[in-house]
């Protein structure tokens, strides 16, 4: 690499020895090691090397007013004054509660959680402690999480039943997650009419921002909800990225159908810990302590969390923040497919709202397709941007995201890039 990075190398070595990887998560796991980050302002990241990169992961989707915003920072700091843990209810839930319900009509009823993870994991819960039934359908790659019923191999066939992913998962654990393909609803009617009675819910990304993005198909997601409603199946949409991302409403609002039940993370904590799933009345009522779906957490309701929620929410409805940054997403996507064309390269550049990935092959449908992209190819592009000062995500399974504090510069520097860097 041309990137100074002998800070960063050392770090990583003594990591190795106390983290396991090194990291906290396994996609920062860069080989042959990461960057380690000393601070972020803006739209800016910068190294243990002294390395300014302009940061175009936005710690994978949060940061949709950038870093350090100092709206939100200010809030942060005034809450700290107050106390940051109580281990009691405050008006600050209520207030954003209020908020979040006011704005998806597919939401009542919240209950405020620490992770995407806590969330999607809970949300299932209680669509089962709903319905009275075990089985879920998930998408093949979608990710909702590190707990286990989600943890399953994706399949070749149209259908497939779940098989764990990971080490330490018993098979008992996922034999009642099945999966389909995105955007095939022949295999979703496949499914619904062999298990329909025994499935409980179905969970899906509207839009797959952890192998993509790769978008519905037109009238993809309407089918989905005809579908479940007629086999009274719950449908819950995963919009722990796209929240708050693509509109204020999130995609259920930007594509105009309306779930069950709704994850959110990322976004409405302002870069703090949070995860939140609500829904319809009737089926949030089934939480305990007003129904029998267990479900706790001492950090649940962060009141610093729940304040920088709060304040991101004034900014995106004051600023008319979705408005501008979807028709800079637009732009942007023009202009690297723009590149991509002048290449002659076999590459699809993809994405919707503030979201843009280009696709190293064929424009994506579904997982299987994405698996046939050149990985190692994105990984060498990934480095070679890295040393343009841009950093992206190291893989090709992962989205690019878009901020308030990206400048006509950095978006300029970012298409120089792209254009020297595709070659």
């Amino acid at each position: 690499m041309l990137v100074e990075l002998t800070r960063s190398e050392k770090l990583y070595e003594k990591a190795r020895k106390l983290i396991p990887g090194g990291v906290s998560s396994p996609v920062r796991a860069i080989k042959p090691f990461p960057f380690y980050t000393v601070s972020a302002s803006g739209s800016k990241i910068t190294d243990a090397d002294g390395n300014g990169y302009i940061d175009f992961c936005l710690a994978y989707g949060p940061n949709i007013l950038g870093h350090a915003n100092p709206k939100i920072k200010q809030t942060i700091i005034e809450q700290l004054d107050k106390g940051w843990l109580y281990g009691t209810p405050t008006e600050l839930e209520i207030k954003l509660a209020e908020r979040i319900a006011g704005i998806y009509p597919s939401i009542d009823m919240v209950r405020f959680v620490s992770t995407g993870t806590e969330a999607t994991m809970s949300a299932l819960r209680v669509a089962r402690g709903f319905t009275g039934r075990n089985k879920f359908i998930k998408i093949e790659g979608g990710f909702h999480g590190a707990h286990d019923a989600v943890l399953v191999k994706a399949g070749s066939g149209a259908t497939t039943l779940g098989k764990p992913d990971s080490l330490g998962v018993p098979e008992d654990f996922t034999r009642n997650t099945l999966q389909v393909p995105f955007n095939d609803i022949e295999a979703l009617i496949e499914v619904m009419e062999k298990y329909g009675k025994d499935i409980a819910a179905f969970i899906l990304e509207p839009v797959m921002g952890n192998v993509g993005p790769i978008l519905p198909d037109e009238g993809y997601l309407q089918e989905v909800r005809k579908i479940t409603e007629e086999n009274d199946v719950v449908l819950i949409f995963d919009e722990v990225i796209t929240g708050f991302r693509m509109a204020m409403g999130g995609a259920q609002e930007y594509y105009g159908v309306t779930p069950d039940m709704t994850t959110l993370g990322k976004i409405i904590g302002g870069g703090m810990p949070i995860g939140v799933f609500g829904g319809k009345r009737e089926i949030m009522e089934m939480v305990a302590p007003s129904g029998g779906v267990y479900q706790a957490g001492t950090y649940s309701g962060s009141p610093t969390s729940v304040a920088a929620g709060i304040t991101v929410l004034d900014i995106l409805e004051e600023e008319n923040v979705h408005k501008k940054l979807n028709a800079t997403g637009d732009k942007l996507r023009a202009g690297i497919t723009d590149i991509v064309e002048d290449l002659g390269l076999n590459y699809n550049v993809c994405g919707v709202s503030s979201m843009f990935k280009v696709f190293f092959g064929d424009r994506p449908r579904n997982y299987q397709e994405v698996l046939r992209c050149d990985k190692e190819g994105y990984l060498k592009f990934f480095f070679r941007m890295l040393e343009s000062s841009i950093f992206l995500p190291p893989s090709q399974f992962e989205t690019n995201f878009l901020c308030t504090a990206h400048s006509e510069e950095d978006l300029e520097r970012l298409l120089a890039a792209y254009q020297a860097n595709l070659k």
